[in-house]
């Protein structure tokens, strides 16, 4: 096990690699939760809009 953890003497690189990974995939799921509930909220704005500003008799 700990010729495994020690990576052949590159476990710094080795883990540290894995953690950057790991991290930028944790943030790219945070970046890309907030842009989709972003999108959301100005679609449902519009949607809001749209609904508001159709004149009388015609179809909406």
């Amino acid at each position: 096990m700990i010729d495994f953890l020690s990576q052949g003497g590159y476990a710094f690189y080795v883990w540290s690699a894995f953690g950057m990974t790991f991290a930028l995939l944790v943030a790219e799921v945070v970046v890309l939760r907030r842009s989709r509930r972003t999108i959301l909220q100005r679609v449902g704005r519009l949607a809001r809009l749209r609904t508001q500003n159709v004149p009388p008799g015609e179809p909406s």
